[in-house]
C-alpha cells in the first residue's frame, strides 16, 4: 500500500495498517484508542467527539495547510516560500499545483480522517448508554463537523468520493468513488439541517469551542449562499441573528485578542493551548516574515507564509481601522498577517485560536443574500453592511450611493475582503462570486495566467494511483 492511499490513513485512521498510519498515530495519540469496537461508555465516545474535533485542529487542516488553499491561493496573500520546500508552497501561490504535491495528500487524508471519525462516533453511540440529551449533541457535534469538512473537500476538490459510514475493511474502500458535487451538497445541507436541531443554541460551559445550533445555521447559510439558493440562505442566517446570542464586539482588535477566545461575535473558532504539548497553534512561525524574530521572540523558524500583498496593503480605505490590527511591519519595512499571531512559548507552539466562523461574516452574508432577494435601497442589508463600516471607522453607505442591487453586490463582496482578511474565506468568496480567474489574472503581474480548470486543485496522485479504475483526475491535470 502506498503512503496516505485513500483507503490505508485516509479512511482507516484508527487501524494501524501500515509504517504511513503509524506516523499519524504517533502525532495524535488519542486515536489509538479510538478503533473499531472501543466505544462502550459515555468516555469512550467523548474521546472519540475529541478525536474529531482535533482532525480540524491539526496542520493537515486549519492548523496550517488551509492557508494555503483558502488565502495564499488568492490575492490576499502570498508564501516567501516560493523557493524552498521543493516549492510545494509556492505553486499554490503561483498556480503550479501538480498531482504530487505532498500538500493535497496530507490535507485530503487529513479530511478524510476526520470524517472517519466523525462517522465512527456516530455509527457507535446509539449503542452507548448515556444521557439522550448529551447523545443529541455529541451527534449534532459529529454532524457539523462531517459538513464543515465536506465543504471544504468539495470546494477544493469538486466531486469526491461521499463516505457516510465507518469503514470496517480496507478493501471496501476500493468500492468508493468520486460522488458528482450535487450529491455533497445534499448531504452536507442534510447534515446541517440535522446538527442545528439536535445542538444546544450555547456553548456548554465544559466544553467551551464546540459546536452549536448557531455554528450550524450559520454555516448553513454559506452553504445556500455558495449554491445561490439565497432564500434558503436567509432563512438559516436570519436564525442565528433572531437567536440573540452573538454579537458584533465594539473594538474589532478584540476579536482576535488571545486573551478574549471564543467571544460573543466569535460563533466557531478552533481551539488552541500552549500549555499542552502539540495543542498549541503554529501561526506565528508561519506567518512571520522569514528569517526574522520580531514576531517570534527568536522561537522557531520564521516561514514566511500567508504575507499580505501590496494590492491587498493598498485598497484599504483611509482610517481603516483594521488594517493595522489585520496587518503588522517588522523594523525592516516587511508586512505580515498580524491576526492569529501571538509569540510562541516554543517552536509552532502558541495560544491562539483560528476562528472559523463569527458574526460579522453572518451579517455580511445576510446582507447579501437580502439584496439577492430583492433589493431596497434602504432596507435591512444596508444597515448590516453599515454596522460592520461603522465598527471599522469607515463612513456609512447612503442609500443613494447604493443605488442599485449591481451597486450594492459589489460593495458588500468588496467589504468582505477587508472584514474577513486571513480568515480562510478570501478564495472561496472569489470563486462562488465568479470573480477567480478575472482577479486572480489582473493581480498576477505577469507572474502568471490562471484558467478556468484551475478553480479546481488537482485530485492528489495517491489517490489514483490506490485505486486507477475507480479514481479520476479532474480535468487537464
Amino acid at each position: 500500500m502506498k503512503k496516505n492511499i485513500f483507503i490505508g490513513c485516509a479512511l482507516m485512521t484508527f487501524t494501524l495498517l501500515n509504517s504511513s498510519c503509524a506516523d499519524f498515530l504517533n502525532q495524535e495519540p488519542i486515536s489509538n484508542s479510538s478503533v473499531t469496537g472501543f466505544y462502550k461508555t459515555q468516555a469512550d465516545i467523548e474521546q472519540g467527539v475529541a478525536g474529531a474535533y482535533n482532525s480540524l485542529q491539526s496542520y493537515k487542516q486549519y492548523g496550517a495547510n488551509f492557508i494555503y488553499f483558502m488565502e495564499v491561493r488568492s490575492d490576499n496573500t502570498y508564501t516567501e516560500s516560493i523557493t524552498t520546500s521543493g516549492g510545494i508552497y509556492g505553486d499554490f501561490d503561483l498556480f503550479r499545483t501538480v498531482p504530487t504535491n505532498s500538500i493535497l495528500d496530507l490535507t485530503w487524508a487529513g479530511c478524510y480522517e476526520g470524517i472517519q471519525r466523525c462517522n465512527l462516533v456516530l455509527g457507535n453511540i446509539d449503542n452507548v448508554v448515556m444521557s439522550e440529551d448529551l447523545k443529541n449533541q455529541y451527534k449534532g457535534e459529529m454532524l457539523f463537523i462531517r459538513a464543515l469538512t465536506y465543504f471544504n473537500l468539495v470546494r477544493i476538490w469538486g466531486d469526491v468520493p461521499l463516505v457516510t459510514k465507518e469503514v470496517q475493511d480496507p478493501f471496501d474502500a476500493f468500492e468508493f468513488t468520486r460522488t458528482p458535487t450535487s450529491e455533497i451538497y445534499q448531504q452536507i445541507v442534510t447534515d446541517l439541517n440535522e446538527a442545528s436541531e439536535l445542538l444546544s443554541e450555547k456553548v456548554i460551559v465544559s466544553k467551551i469551542g464546540s459546536a452549536t445550533a448557531g455554528a450550524a445555521n450559520a454555516l448553513l447559510g454559506k452553504v445556500y449562499l455558495t449554491l445561490k439558493d439565497y432564500p434558503k440562505a436567509e432563512v438559516a442566517l436570519k436564525k442565528v441573528i433572531d437567536s440573540k446570542v452573538y454579537k458584533l464586539l465594539d473594538n474589532y482588535a478584540d476579536v482576535f485578542d488571545v486573551t478574549n477566545k471564543n467571544s460573543v461575535e466569535s460563533i466557531f473558532e478552533i481551539q488552541y493551548n500552549k500549555d499542552i504539548t502539540d495543542q498549541g497553534s503554529r501561526f506565528a512561525n508561519i506567518f512571520a516574515p522569514k528569517g526574522s524574530t520580531e514576531v517570534t521572540g527568536g522561537v522557531g523558524t520564521s516561514l514566511g507564509d500567508n504575507t499580505p500583498t501590496e494590492d491587498l496593503y493598498g485598497k484599504y480605505e483611509e482610517g481603516d481601522l483594521r488594517k493595522e490590527i489585520s496587518i503588522g511591519q517588522v523594523s525592516d519595512g516587511r508586512i505580515y498577517c498580524k491576526k492569529f499571531v501571538i509569540a510562541p512559548v516554543l517552536p509552532n507552539q502558541s495560544d491562539a485560536n483560528f476562528i472559523v466562523l463569527r458574526y460579522a461574516d453572518v451579517l455580511l452574508m445576510y446582507a447579501e443574500a437580502l439584496n439577492e432577494n430583492g433589493y431596497k435601497a434602504d432596507g435591512d442589508a444596508l444597515n448590516y453592511l453599515n454596522d460592520i463600516r461603522k465598527r471599522a471607522g469607515l463612513e456609512v453607505y447612503t442609500a443613494g450611493e447604493l443605488s442599485s442591487q449591481e451597486l450594492f453586490r459589489e460593495v458588500v463582496w468588496k467589504e468582505r475582503r477587508f472584514e474577513l482578511a486571513f480568515e480562510n474565506h478570501r478564495w472561496f468568496d472569489l470563486l462562488r462570486t465568479g470573480k477567480a480567474v478575472e482577479i486572480m489574472n489582473a493581480s498576477a503581474n505577469g507572474e502568471f495566467r490562471i484558467e478556468a480548470y484551475q478553480l479546481l486543485f488537482p485530485i492528489p496522485q495517491s489517490q489514483i494511483d490506490a485505486a486507477p479504475d475507480k479514481m479520476t483526475q479532474n480535468d487537464k491535470y
